[in-house]
C-alpha cells in the first residue's frame, strides 16, 4: 500500500494520480476536515473558502485536473477589480487609463512599473526581454535593491513598499527579488483595457475537492487519523502508526508521501526544514450591503490593523450567497507572539471593525450579520534570500529512507509563490516518481 499523509489538495491530488496509475493508496488526515487551506464555510447559498482563493491564468495544472474530473464548465474566468487605498481614497488600478491616472507616482515611475510587470528590462535605454527569465539569478538579491536598480525609488516607496509591509511585515528586507519576479510571472497577462482575469469555481473550490474525494473514494480516505510514527527497515519505509478514536493501528506501507507541512515530516522522519513560515489571520464578514462598491481586492497604504480587504461578492455575484455580501479581512503574522494572533476572536473583531470605520467613515457596523475568523500558523513561506537551498526534495530516498516522498508547502512546486496549483503539481510529482520506480 502507498500511504499519503495529509488530506489537503496536494495529498488528494497525489492519491488521485496514483490511482490513475493503478496503485493502491490510503490517505490519512489528522483533522476531521479535508482540503486544508481550501476548506469552506457555509453561507445562505454557495460555500465560501475560509481563506480567500482564486486562480491566475498561469495555473494550468489545476484547470487540467478540473477538466479530467468533469468540472471544466465550472471554472469561470472573471475580471477582478483591484484598488489601492491611499490617503482616504480608493484608486482603481486595472486598466492602462486607471494606472495612468494614479496620482501617487510620476509618469516615469508608472512607465518603469509597467515595463517591469511586462518583464521588459529598459535599463540603459535598450529594451531586453530575457533579463528576468532565470529567477534563480535574483535569488540572493533583496527586493529594495532590485527595484531601485530595475525600476525607480518612487515605484518602490509609493507602490511596492506598503504591499511588502502588509505581506511580510518585519521580514520584508529578507525576501528575495526572485519572489517578486515569480509573482509577476504567476499572475499572468493583463488586458490593458479590462484588467486581469482571475479564475474561480462555480460553487467554490469545494466543488474540486468534492470531486477529488469522490474519485479517490471515501473508503480510501481516513479522517481523524493522525500518523504518529514512521518505521523503516533496512533503509526503506516499512510501517506507519496511525492514531484514531478507536486507538492506534499499524499499517504496512511500501511508499509514503508526506503531503503536509515540513514540521510533520520532521516529526515522522527527523528530516529538518529551515524554511520559515508566516501565519494568516482571516476574517469573513457577512454583510447586508457592499463596503467597497465594485472593488474586489483592495491593497492598503495606511496604518490599518489588517493587510487587505477583499470583497468576494464584488468578484462572484452576491446572488450566489443568498444576496449576502461577503468581505475578507486579512493579515499575515510573523510570529505567534503577534497581537493579532494573541487576540480573542471578539477582540480581533472589534479591532478590525474599528479599522474599517477609520478607513470608511460611512461604514455601519449594524450591516454586519456575522464575522467568522480563521487562523493558520503556517499559511505561507517567507521567501527569503537563499530559499531554494532550503526546499525539501520530492524524493527523500537518499536523505532519509527509500520510499519516502514529500509534497507539502516546502516543496519546489511552491516556489516562488504558493498556490493550490502548486499543491497539485507537488502531489503529481511524488506520485509519478513512485510510478516510474515501480514500472522500471
Amino acid at each position: 500500500m502507498i500511504a499519503v499523509v495529509g488530506g489537503g489538495i496536494a495529498g488528494l491530488a497525489a492519491a488521485y494520480r496514483l490511482q490513475t496509475h493503478g496503485h493502491e493508496v490510503q490517505v490519512f488526515e489528522a483533522s476531521e476536515d479535508l482540503g486544508g487551506l481550501a476548506a469552506v464555510y457555509e453561507t445562505a447559498g454557495d460555500p465560501i473558502e475560509k481563506f480567500y482563493h482564486h486562480l491566475s491564468k498561469s495555473e494550468e495544472t489545476i484547470v487540467d485536473l478540473a477538466e479530467e474530473l468533469g468540472l471544466g464548465d465550472r471554472v469561470e474566468w472573471i475580471y477582478g477589480n483591484d484598488g489601492y487605498y491611499v490617503d482616504g481614497v480608493v484608486h482603481p488600478l486595472n486598466t492602462i487609463w486607471e494606472i495612468a491616472a494614479y496620482p501617487h507616482m510620476s509618469l516615469y515611475d508608472k512607465f518603469r512599473l509597467g515595463m517591469l510587470t511586462m518583464e521588459v528590462d529598459v535599463r540603459g535605454g535598450v529594451p531586453a526581454f530575457d533579463t528576468y527569465d532565470d529567477l534563480e539569478a535574483f535569488e540572493d538579491v533583496p527586493i529594495r535593491e532590485f527595484l531601485l536598480e530595475h525600476a525607480t525609488r518612487g515605484v518602490y516607496e509609493n507602490f511596492f513598499e506598503p504591499l511588502l509591509d502588509a505581506k511580510f511585515g518585519e521580514r520584508k528586507t529578507d525576501v528575495s527579488a526572485a519572489w517578486l519576479l515569480g509573482r509577476i510571472k504567476f499572475r499572468g497577462e493583463r488586458d490593458l483595457l479590462r484588467g486581469e482575469q482571475l479564475g474561480y469555481f462555480d460553487g467554490s473550490f469545494a466543488v474540486l475537492l468534492d470531486a477529488l474525494v469522490e474519485s479517490v473514494g471515501r473508503e480510501n480516505i481516513s479522517t481523524g487519523a493522525r500518523v504518529r510514527d514512521l518505521e523503516t527497515v533496512d533503509g526503506a519505509v516499512s510501517t506507519l502508526a496511525v492514531e484514531t478514536d478507536d486507538g492506534e493501528g499499524v499499517h504496512d506501507v511500501d511508499d509514503v508521501i508526506v503531503a503536509a507541512m515540513p514540521n510533520v515530516l520532521e516529526a515522522l522522519s527527523g528530516y529538518p526544514c529551515q524554511i520559515d513560515f508566516q501565519g494568516a489571520v482571516c476574517g469573513v464578514l457577512t454583510m447586508d450591503e457592499s463596503l467597497l462598491d465594485e472593488t474586489y481586492w483592495l491593497n492598503i497604504a495606511d496604518e490599518a490593523p489588517f493587510g487587505a480587504l477583499i470583497e468576494h461578492t464584488n468578484f462572484v455575484p452576491p446572488e450566489r450567497y443568498g444576496g449576502q455580501h461577503l468581505l475578507y479581512v486579512a493579515s499575515y503574522v510573523q510570529s505567534r507572539e503577534d497581537d493579532l494572533w494573541q487576540l480573542s476572536d471578539d477582540d480581533l473583531e472589534a479591532r478590525w471593525l474599528g479599522g474599517i470605520e477609520d478607513l470608511f467613515p460611512g461604514f455601519d457596523r449594524s450591516s454586519v450579520e456575522s464575522f467568522r475568523i480563521g487562523r493558520n500558523p503556517r499559511a505561507a513561506p517567507v521567501y527569503e534570500r537563499g530559499y531554494l537551498d532550503l526546499v525539501v526534495p520530492y524524493d527523500l530516498s537518499d536523505e532519509v529512507a527509500e520510499g519516502l516522498y514529500y509534497a507539502g508547502m516546502a516543496s519546489r512546486a511552491q516556489y516562488p509563490e504558493r498556490s493550490l496549483n502548486g499543491g497539485i503539481v507537488a502531489g503529481y510529482a511524488c506520485a509519478d516518481r513512485i510510478d516510474r520506480k515501480r514500472s522500471g
